[in-house]
């Protein structure tokens, strides 16, 4: 049992540093996109809330009976939260 537990932790902290280079990689790329676009404050949260109702609906279809679509929502919104930091974060510097 001890050995499961430690497998699934090694699982897990894997996948996590994996989402979190997924997510980097992401930023990095809306934030090359961005630059230099003239995008307003207003733009930019239509752009965000827009990532999440696609990434929402997308998902959705392929988590069928796997997630709840509130939990999938939930989801969504904290990945497109740290994009957005990061992404905001590169625009500032620039």
């Amino acid at each position: 049992m001890a050995s499961r537990l430690a497998d699934l932790i090694r699982r897990a902290r894997r996948l996590a540093a994996e989402r979190d280079r997924l997510i980097d990689s992401l930023a990095t790329e809306w934030a090359r996109a961005l630059r230099g676009q003239g995008l307003s404050a207003a733009d930019l949260d239509e752009l965000w809330a827009a990532l999440v109702e696609d990434a929402v609906r997308r998902g959705g279809r392929t988590a069928e009976g796997k997630r709840t679509a509130q939990a999938w929502r939930q989801e969504a919104q904290e990945v497109v939260a740290r994009v957005r930091q990061k992404v905001e974060a590169a625009l500032d510097e620039r």
